[in-house]
């Protein structure tokens, strides 16, 4: 038996003093030291390049990856290694950023920082928050947390996810082309399969009204790029974007350039918050792991 860890969780060695814990130093992929490992944990949003050595690792039970997402590593794991992710370690941290993004949108903090360089006074008016009908799409964990934050907004919640249920009402998919149009602000918050890539499409953003905002913190390949291009160049909505696809976005896009985009570099859930959490779980799922209990956020399918 054997945990490696990334050097950020180096500290979790004086945590379990009888287990050997390989800590694995930050821009090394591969120490030889690895090929024991049997209980591994990449480091946050390395990606591909953070499950690209599995196979070298003959003993490997767990992957216990650090996002909610498992989009991208999840066809990496070999047969028979079980995938952990870390469902509510981002859940504060996200649901923060997406409000965060939401209000320095409608309230236009990104004109007064241009305004600010330039030492001008210059009163504006913008919209509120308050008295807004905001449609969540993507309602787990971190859309319950995004809920959460807005009610002291005073603004209108819609819930959705992939299945409608009734207890709290949450509506399916397949409700969206009527639920769009009511909508002042979209926020997505959906994982990325099959049936969420490319969801945001020309068809999805012709159906919001004209001043809508766009708020994504799911994963970039939710929207389809171009046609959201297409659209925030006739200025009739407006985007808030933490993911991009593709990621990083090349100097060359548009979005960079466009007054109505406001764009974060996917750092909605790396804070302080998430590595209090981050550690949490790992402490929980590693030592459920020594003693042979059945481990935390298991994943299943897709997602």
């Amino acid at each position: 038996m054997q945990v490696t860890v990334p050097e950020r969780f180096a500290h979790l060695v004086e945590h379990f003093p009888k287990l050997p814990i390989l800590v694995q130093p930050s821009g090394r992929p591969w120490d030889d030291r690895m090929a024991k490992t049997t209980f591994f944990v990449p480091d946050y949003m390395s990606g591909r390049a953070g499950v690209a050595n599995l196979a070298k690792m003959p003993a490997l039970e767990v992957v216990q990856i650090l996002s909610a997402g498992v989009d991208n590593v999840r066809d990496a794991i070999p047969n028979g290694v079980t995938l952990c992710n870390a469902k509510g370690v981002h859940d504060a941290a996200t649901a923060e950023m997406a409000v965060t993004l939401t209000l320095a949108s409608l309230r236009g903090l990104g004109r007064f920082r241009d305004l600010q360089r330039e030492a001008r006074w210059d009163n504006q008016s913008f919209s509120s928050l308050a008295d807004r009908n905001v449609l969540v799409i993507g309602y787990g964990s971190i859309g319950a947390a995004i809920e959460q934050r807005l009610n002291g907004f005073e603004a209108q919640i819609t819930r959705v996810a992939r299945v409608g249920r009734v207890t709290p009402v949450v509506y399916g998919f397949d409700e969206l082309d009527e639920l769009i149009p009511k909508a002042d602000i979209i926020i997505l918050i959906v994982p990325l399969t099959q049936q969420t890539k490319g969801m945001v499409n020309e068809h999805f953003l012709e159906r919001m009204h004209d001043g809508a905002l766009l708020v994504n913190v799911a994963r970039g390949a939710v929207v389809d790029t171009q046609a959201l291009i297409r659209t925030l160049a006739t200025g009739r909505i407006a985007a808030a974007l933490d993911v991009t696809d593709p990621e990083p976005l090349p100097s060359t896009s548009p979005l960079w350039q466009m007054e109505n985009c406001l764009i974060t570099p996917h750092v909605g859930g790396d804070t302080d918050a998430f590595h209090r959490r981050a550690e949490q779980l790992l402490t929980r799922n590693i030592d459920r792991y020594t003693k042979g209990l059945p481990l935390l956020n298991v994943i299943n399918g897709e997602y």
